[in-house]
Order: C-alpha cells, then structure tokens, then sequence
C-alpha cells in the first residue's frame, strides 16, 4: 500500500470512488494499516492486518469477499490517518508553544538587561514631543514668548532624528536648567562651536542617503548631527505639522470609530516625516496608562464662553510618540466630570467649550500648523469659529480638514447658542452655512463643518462618493453635491504592528502567505480552546492495491467567526445561517465586543435558538482570543464589511480569514461597475474576492475548489491594507491640496 499525503488538492465526495486501472494481480499482497505502536486507530490495542487471498475475477464470491476486505481496509486506514494528522498537528502545537516559550524568554532577558542599564532610553518621536509640550509649558507659564517659542519649537523639530540618546534628561530638569539647555543649544548650533545635544564620534565619517532623493552624501562625523537635521529640515518641509481637535483617541479614550482612527493614522503620518499632535478634553473617565511623562502644566489659561474668560487647567502627554494636551475646565468642571463621554442633554455646550478652548490654546501659545484636523459634529465649530474668529490672529497659513466617520449623527440647535462661543448667529443661519436643509429655524453643527472646511474626508472602506452623496448624507444630501470638489473618500486601516500573522505573539504558531502550516495550528488550538471537535485538514490519500487505484480526501471542518457589536437587526438571518450551515457540520464562534442596552435579552434568545455542539459563544471580548478567532477561523461572518471600529474584515484578510458579509447580497456591490474607478483598493479587492460571495456559497468554494480558494486567501494575505498605506496616502493628498489653498 501506497499512502500520499497532501495539503492542498481537489476534494471527492466520500465514500471514496475505486478505478480499476488494471484488473490482474500476480500475486497475493498483505496489506498492514497499523501503526508502528501497534494501534490502528488509537482505540484497539493490536495492529489491524487482513490478508487478500488470490483473486479470481470467475468467483463471484470470493470477489465480493475481496471488496468488503477492501472496503474494510480503506474505513481502518482512513481511521489511521486522521489519528495520525490529529498526532501531528499536537506535535506541532507543541513545537509551536515551546518555540514562542523560548522568544518570550529571550524577549524578557533583553528587556531586564536594558532595565539594568544606567539610563532608560526612549524613542526619538518621544522625546521630540516631550521638548515641545516642555516649550509649551514655558509658554503658559510665562517663562518665554510666543516668538522665541517658535524658534525653540524650530529647533527641535529640525533636529529630532539627530537627538542624542540621553537628551530625555533635561526634560526632567525645572523650567529655568530646561530653558538654559535649549537656549545653549540654540546658540552653538547657529554658532557652529558646539552641538549638545548630540551624540559625536570624531574618528569616523558617515554616508547618509535620502529616501525621497536617493541622492547620497558622505559627511565627517564632526558635522553629522548638523547635516542631519539640515537634510531632515529638508524632508520635514516637504511634511506637515498636523494638529487634531478630537473627543477620542485610543487607548486614551475610546468609544467609537474615532478612537482608532486618530491614533493610527497619526502614527502613520508621523512614521512618514509629518509631525502630529492632539488635543483633547480631560475626561475624568481617561485611561493614563498609556501616557507617558503625563504632568500638568502650573499656569492656567483662559478661554471665552457665554461672555466671559474662564481659567483651564492643561495636561500634556506623549501616546505612542503623539504629543497630546487635555484641556480641563475649571469654572466648568462638570463638563467632562462624567463617566461616559457622550449621550448628555449639554453635549453642545460641552464641545463646543472645548472647540473655542482649543483655538484660545493655540493662540496663546503661538502655533501656527499646516492643518486644523476637526472631526465630527463634536468639533465642526472649529471651522466657523476658524474662519470668522482666529484666522487673523496669525493662523493665515493655517487651513482646516474635517473627517466624518459618518452623517447619522449631526447636532441641531438653537441659532442662539452659538454665541456662546462667539460666533454671530444672525450671519450663520443661511443656507449656505449653518441652517439646517429641513428645519430652517435650527442650526446643524456638521453642516456648518462641511461648509466651512477646505477638505471633508470621509471614511468608507467600500463605498463611493457618489453614492455617500445621495444615500448616506441623512439630510445633507443637498449640502454635499454643493460641496461634492472638497469631499474624499478615505478607507480604515488597522495597526500592523499588532495585527500580522508572521510576529502575532497571542497565536501558538506564526505563518505568512508563503507558509500556511501555522494557521491550521491557529485553528486546531481555537477548537481545543473552545471544545469543539477537531476536524481534519486538508488530506489527499492514494492507495495502490492489486492495481486498484483508489484516491480518497478527508474533509475539513470548516469553522466560521463572528466578532460582533449590537446587531440585534441581523439575528434572524444568522440563526438561518448557523441552522444551514451546522447541520452540515460547519463550526461557529460568536464573540460579543461591548455591552449594548437592550442588546442582552435578544443575544439570549439568539443563543438559545442555536444552541449546537458546533456552535460557541463567548459574552466578553478578550483581545487576545480575537486574534485566535480571526486566525483560526475560515471565515469571519461580518456585519457590515465596512468596519470603521474593530476592522475585522481588513484584519481578517491579512490573516487569510474570508471576511463574508452577513447581509447578502449586499447592495453596496451591486452597481459595482458603474464606478470602480471611485472605491478604494479595498473595495475593489473584497467585490473581486469575496464581495458578492454569500456564506453558502463560501463554503462549497471551500469543499469542491481549494486551489482557487487558497490562491484568493494568499493573494489577500499579500495586500497592505493597513494605516501605513492607502489611507495615509488619502490624507497627505488631501493635506498638499489644502496647503495650495
């Protein structure tokens, strides 16, 4: 007996089909399925073998006697194999777990050796932007102006790639020892005798070549921390020193799509030379463990509202080498005292607070940046405020760009509240600014947003600006088409750093496009997690007995993840699918992410309608386990494959994990080729792959033609869809164009 194993082939439906490519046999053959233990198939306790007497193709008898011994045989081999695959694919978890022991350990060890050392080091984003949030509280606290500050903020800005490894130990020296350093600094770099703040080697020289260039250049030692910062001024200039007015940012604080969405795309942009920083309220429901060097500045400063100038305390911090201020109000403390962020009757009257206090910063300390990045509703009033306040108080370079994750939620007022921010209500409630498309004796926040920004980005991973404009706009549909020149379209991203099969460390195994054997490991070690039973792989066995060709494949369980927000609507069409598809043996894990109101006594009934052996529920979101669902699974079942939160379909591409929409056919793909040239690479990719592909559908893709399958999974394994990629390049082009203004 012949035994080839395989991992990728067609599939035949069991029970096997047997060709008799040659009838004679000239000789009787003894076949042994045993193993070399001595069990067949991990339940008798002796080795299986049958003997085949000599065939007479004229016995009708002793032929039929022939196939059940066959017949037989095949049942008990294919017993063994599975056995055998179970055994391997322990081992490999096994080998898999040790291997990530051993990192860890090592990981550990390097992490000690660098915690023994005289002096913690810290990145160079990081230390950049704990010099300028230092030179901004100077600033505030009187210590220097705004224009020596500009020159300071310069300074670093220009030589932070050339900053000495110890240069963190001023930023812990008071202001007077921490102003002497940099103005010292200052001095001998324009001087040319001495340069502090860098690290020197006077015995070597050093070649520098420029990404955006190529052009190289061999510099004395004495000189390269000059050169450097001149030849990084160079790239900087062609960059852009962004600053965010926002409510969320991850892991700060973080409740929606927001979150993710300022700390990802500002770490992508500062990672490509733009210096970024935020600006957000001092909730008293923040999450500090992330900040480092958190303290709070001595002075306060003051900002207008409802006619009068009231005091703020600020905080300053650095979130994955992110300058980030929080603003506190003191008069009005109660603001942002509250547990939640959203959902108050004085919203208005609380953003909008922090929406003037913000400008009011800015000015105060003397920044000029290239782009006011405003987000929506919640901060929409920076643009008017902008336009018809600040603009000349030295921000006429300045321009401003507005995101919209979405228009649902959009804020209508009374005309008369808007001055309590300063604005003029009887010149703002005119069509073509703030007054609301249906109810004319109110204002909308976000219209007046879209209309007083010189880019709006709004974020959609699949659809296009032409439908955004005249399905999505919830009653800014008017107001968009006038605006249609300034609007782009961006798509989410996810974290790379985090999310990447190859250095996962929550997976027991790693793997990549060009080896695939770690995520069936990722799989077998989700089913053992969850108590589910373990399939078998992918496995093509031929046989060659008595010249019988026999080929027979053992099929997968497929197993299908769902991570899941507050979709209450789309129950009954997951309790078809999971009827469907279970019954079929197919395997479902259900993760909830979040505690929705309402949500539990409907999840409940869902998870009692489906109650299956091959069907798991998990109530709590645990990060860790979601990496081992979206690398296990074969699937991920998703509810909109326009995932600004949890970028579960980006992910899962990544991970070779088909992201198939709940909602099928989703109409989003229906007029498809009316305007491709429109949607993201994204989009274009999911309709080409996956996007017009329903659960079912999927499935037997799976079972009757593997090949294609694992070549659609591998060719979306290769993609970058990440922050680093089409989004950033959304945003920059929209920043050049703003600039050009």
């Amino acid at each position: 007996m012949e035994i080839l194993v395989t991992t990728s082939t067609p599939r035949f439906p069991f029970p096997p089909h047997i060709s008799k490519t040659h009838r004679k046999c000239s000789m009787p053959q003894i076949l042994n399925c045993s193993r070399n233990t001595g069990e067949s198939n991990g339940l008798s306790k002796a080795p299986i073998s049958r003997e085949l007497g000599s065939l007479d193709v004229d016995d009708d008898g002793k032929e039929e006697r022939k196939r059940n011994d066959i017949w037989q045989l095949f049942e008990e081999a294919q017993q063994n194999i599975m056995y055998l695959n179970k055994q391997r694919l322990l081992a490999m978890e096994e080998l898999g777990r040790v291997k990530n022991e051993r990192n860890s350990l090592l990981q550990r060890i390097e992490q000690l050796e660098m915690q023994n050392q005289a002096t913690a080091r810290k990145d160079k984003l990081t230390i950049c932007s704990e010099l300028l949030l230092r030179i901004d509280a100077l600033v505030l606290n009187g210590v220097i102006g705004s224009t020596e500050a500009s020159d300071l903020r310069g300074l670093v800005i220009d030589s932070r790639v050339g900053l000495a490894d110890d240069i963190h130990d001023i930023i812990l020296k008071n202001d007077a020892e921490f102003l002497a350093e940099l103005r010292r600094f200052s001095k001998t770099t324009k001087g040319g005798d001495e340069l502090s703040l860098y690290s020197i080697d006077v015995t070597t020289y050093y070649t520098v070549t420029t990404e955006a260039s190529q052009f190289t250049y061999t510099i004395p030692s004495p000189l390269f921390p000059f050169c450097c910062a001149c030849l990084y001024n160079v790239v900087l200039r062609n960059g852009f020193h962004i600053i965010h007015i926002c409510t969320e940012m991850s892991p700060v604080v973080s409740v929606g799509s927001l979150a993710p969405y300022i700390t990802g795309l500002s770490c992508a942009l500062q990672r490509k030379g733009n210096l970024v920083e935020v600006i957000l309220p001092k909730y008293a429901c923040l999450n500090l463990d992330e900040v480092n060097g958190l303290r709070e500045v001595e002075a306060e400063f003051y900002s207008y509202f409802n006619g009068q100038l009231h005091g703020n305390k600020i905080w300053t911090g650095v979130v994955y080498g992110i300058g980030v201020t929080f603003i506190e109000p003191v008069y009005y403390s109660s603001f942002f005292s509250h547990d939640k962020v959203y959902g108050y009757s004085n919203d208005f009257e609380r953003f909008t607070y922090f929406s003037r206090a913000s400008l009011d910063y800015l000015v105060k300390l003397g920044k000029r940046p290239d782009v006011l990045h405003v987000h929506n509703w919640q901060t929409s009033l920076v643009g008017p405020l902008f336009w018809d306040v600040f603009v000349n108080q030295g921000f006429e370079s300045t321009r401003i760009v507005l995101t919209c994750q979405g228009f649902d939620s959009q804020s209508l007022e009374q005309p008369e509240k808007l001055a309590l921010c300063g604005l003029d209500p009887s010149t703002l409630l005119r069509p073509d600014r703030l007054q609301d498309n249906n109810k004319s004796h109110l204002v909308n926040v976000l219209k007046g947003g879209v209309v007083y920004s010189n880019k709006v980005i709004i974020m959609s991973s699949v659809h296009t600006k032409g439908h955004i404009i005249s399905a999505l706009g919830h009653g800014l549909e008017p107001t968009l088409a006038l605006q249609k020149e300034k609007l782009v379209i961006s798509p989410s991203g996810f974290d790379k750093m985090t999310w990447d099969p190859s250095r996962d460390n929550f997976l027991p195994q790693h793997y990549s496009a060009d080896d695939m054997e770690g995520k069936l490991i990722c799989k077998f070690a989700l089913q053992r997690h969850l108590g589910l039973e373990e399939g078998a792989s992918n496995i093509l066995v031929s046989f060659s007995l008595c010249g019988i060709e026999v080929q027979v494949e053992l099929h997968e369980l497929a197993l299908v993840g769902c991570i899941y927000i507050g979709m209450s609507e789309d129950f009954d069409k997951l309790k078809k699918l999971c009827w469907m598809a279970s019954s079929k043996g197919v395997q479902f894990v259900f993760m909830r992410y979040g505690q929705i109101p309402g949500m539990t006594t409907s999840f409940e009934i869902f998870q009692a309608e489906v109650k299956d052996k091959n069907v798991r529920f998990i109530d709590e979101y645990d990060e860790g386990l979601s990496h081992l669902i979206i690398s296990g699974s074969d699937i991920m079942l998703c509810p909109s494959l326009d995932d600004h939160l949890l970028q579960v379909p980006l992910k899962a591409i990544k991970y070779g994990t088909a992201p198939i929409p709940v909602n099928f056919p989703d109409s989003i793909f229906r007029d498809f080729g009316n305007d491709s040239s429109e949607r993201s690479r994204f989009a274009q990719y999911i309709n080409s792959a996956f996007g017009n592909m329903s659960l079912g559908q999927a499935l037997d893709e799976i079972k009757y033609n593997p090949l294609e399958w694992n070549r659609r999974i591998k060719d979306g394994m290769m993609k970058d869809f990440s922050w680093e990629s089409e989004c950033t390049e959304v945003h920059i082009s929209a920043y050049e164009v703003v600039k050009k203004l």
